[in-house]
C-alpha cells in the first residue's frame, strides 16, 4: 500500500487492524576522522556542554547542554558515541 501524503519519516506498522503511526529514530552523525565528542565544562559556572573538537584546529562545535546524565545518555544515543567522552576546561 502505497500513499503519497504520509510523511516520509513514518512508518505503520498494523496490530490487530488498527494502523499507528510510529516515528523512525535517526542518528544524527559527525566526522569520526577529524572530530572528537567532548564536554566543554566552564570554569566559571560549571555549566556542561558536549559537541565536537576539530582534531587540527581545537575548534569546538556545540550539539547539546548537559545539565544531568539523562541529557549525556541523549547525547550518546542521538550521535551513537559508545567511547568515552572526554571533558575539557
Amino acid at each position: 500500500m502505497t500513499v503519497t501524503h504520509w510523511p516520509l519519516n513514518c512508518t505503520v506498522a498494523r496490530n490487530r487492524g488498527n494502523m499507528f503511526f510510529h516515528r523512525q529514530k535517526k542518528t544524527k552523525s559527525y566526522h569520526h576522522e577529524t572530530e572528537i565528542p567532548c564536554i566543554r565544562v566552564s570554569i566559571c559556572t560549571g555549566e556542561e556542554t558536549a559537541g565536537f573538537r576539530n582534531k587540527d584546529t581545537g575548534q569546538f562545535k556545540e550539539a547539546m547542554l548537559i545539565r544531568n546524565e539523562e541529557d549525556l545518555e541523549a547525547f550518546r544515543e542521538e550521535y551513537g558515541i559508545h567511547e568515552e567522552i572526554k571533558k575539557f576546561y
